[in-house]
């Protein structure tokens, strides 16, 4: 009996051996297959491609109109497959939109996929109701007309879907494309600022792409972010080339990817301009080796280039402040070839970026009236709560300056946090002064693991008791589970219910 006893013990034990050798095996095969890394493996064969500038017609009342069409599409990313895709007037992305300070615009957008989307016009400062988020939907076949006139500095903006729970999805996809804006003094700095040429636009995506060339929606093991793809692409591009003609180019970099962090980097180390964040030019230009953005973020940067150069952009290792398990599986140890950017022997010799760009009226904590908290924790919830679309969570006095500390009080992964029609300045990073690189106006920012980050904003005078601004993380896949919120402005003295009507928030015709 007792040598029957052992002998089971003896399967016992070698049979647990075995399960944790396994085990062991298997949690450090996908640690090791866990990073990506394309660096030296691209042959930059395809010039980059450039977006084109939409021309607007202006009506009987002098506005600005541009018409978009959501569409489907299918493109050759990678030789010899063909990728379906989603566009907006475009079998992927969309064509560029341009205005000034001051011009009224009307945006006309049809909807020729079967199935409801919406526009959001992220980074600009409008009402409510013009603002594309998950109220503004717009329908098969109908058309939305959002109207606003451009009251807020030059910067680089953006648009996408932002249908709820299903915005990682259309992004994906591909619906997105810039909104330039220019102003009086930004077109007296003499920046770089010919379209195509010295002025060029980035909008850096990942992709998986299944062996049929069908974008892949696989997660990685162990990822708690969403889609980190294994592919970039630049505009649309695949391993693209540009060729500069200027000794000096100017790059506006747009993180549209759903979930990736990326930081920003030459091959060489070579440094470069910041010149411009999400809402705006910088005051003074910021002289940086690398750039962090996290998905939704912009920055303007001013590259040297000399005669003969060939140089490229790369995203190496973003520090996600995260563990070393959660920084693996995260894409913070993944590394990419994004650009190559070569010249020939003469160069056009642009000015010098001036030292001081432009005066920026900050908002002042002596004038804050109201400081929120907002926890964001798991992948879903805001202050304890998912996303409700006929709740109000906060209630903000049009004309009044607040504080908004951000906290993710977690270690398992990182955040983000946008905001709908603001423009927030950082105030304190965990405590200290932010980075160089965080000094400017901006929409959008990155919220480590167990990361704070104190920020402040002085709101519009856009009024709407009944439809809400967002704000939300923009890890997309956080967002589409819930990790997102609703705040209206009203005026002062107000005192409006804090539960929207219930009604079909469709807008179109």
């Amino acid at each position: 009996m007792v040598t029957k006893v052992k002998k089971y013990l003896l399967y016992f034990i070698i049979a647990i051996s075995f399960i944790i050798v396994c085990t062991a095996g298997f949690m450090a095969w996908t640690f090791v297959s866990s990073k990506t890394s394309t660096v030296g493996e691209l042959s930059f064969d395809n010039p980059l491609r450039i977006p084109e500038l939409l021309e607007p017609t202006i009506d009987s009342e002098g506005r600005k109109v541009f018409d978009l069409t959501f569409n489907n599409g299918e493109v050759e990313f990678i030789d010899g497959k063909i990728t379906k895709t989603w566009g907006i007037s475009a079998p992927y992305l969309a064509p560029t939109l341009r205005a000034e300070r001051g011009d009224e615009v009307v945006v006309n957008i049809k909807n020729d996929v079967n199935e409801p989307t919406t526009l959001h016009w992220h980074g600009m400062i409008l009402p409510a109701e013009m603002d594309g988020g998950p109220h503004q939907l717009i329908s098969p076949g109908k058309v939305w007309s959002p109207t606003w006139t451009i009251s807020q500095p030059a910067s680089t903006t953006w648009f996408h879907p932002h249908l709820h729970g299903e915005t990682a999805e259309h992004v994906y996809r591909g619906a997105a494309g810039l909104f330039i804006l220019d102003d009086k003094e930004s077109n007296e700095l003499n920046l770089p600022d010919d379209y195509g040429i010295n002025d060029i636009p980035l909008i850096v995506q990942d992709k998986s792409f299944n062996n049929d060339g069908s974008m892949s929606n696989e997660s990685k093991i162990f990822s708690n972010v969403g889609i980190l793809g294994d592919e970039i692409l630049v505009n649309g591009t695949h391993s693209p080339n540009f060729e500069a003609t200027t000794n000096l180019v100017r790059l506006r970099i747009l993180n549209a990817s759903t979930a990736r962090v990326y930081n920003f980097e030459f091959d060489d180390k070579r440094t470069y301009q910041l010149i411009a964040t999400d809402g705006g030019l910088v005051e003074t230009p910021v002289e940086i080796e690398s750039l962090l953005l996290s998905p939704g973020e912009r920055a303007e940067i001013v590259v040297p280039i000399k005669p003969n150069d060939s140089v490229v952009l790369q995203s190496n290792s973003p520090d996600l402040e995260s563990p070393f398990w959660s920084q693996r599986y995260n894409g913070g140890d993944d590394t990419f070839d994004i650009l190559k950017i070569q010249s020939g022997n003469d160069l056009t010799e642009l000015p010098m970026i001036p030292s001081e760009l432009v005066k920026i009226d900050w908002p002042l904590p002596s004038d804050v009236v109201e400081t929120r908290h907002f926890e964001l924790t798991g992948t879903s919830l805001i202050n304890g709560k998912e996303m409700d679309m006929n709740r109000v969570d906060e209630v903000v006095v049009a004309g009044t300056t607040e504080i908004w500390k951000l906290v993710n009080p977690r270690e398992e992964t990182y955040h983000n946090f946008h905001a709908h029609g603001i423009h927030f300045s950082v105030l304190d990073v965990n405590g200290e002064e932010p980075p160089e690189y965080l000094k400017g106006w901006k929409d959008t920012v990155y919220l480590p693991p167990t990361g704070k980050v104190t920020v402040i904003a002085r709101f519009e005078s856009y009024v709407n008791h009944e439809v809400p601004y967002m704000f939300h993380c923009h890890i997309l896949m956080h967002e589409d589970q819930g990790m997102m919120g609703q705040f209206i402005v009203v005026e002062p003295g107000a005192n409006p219910e804090k539960t929207l009507p219930s009604h079909d928030h469709t807008h179109n015709h």
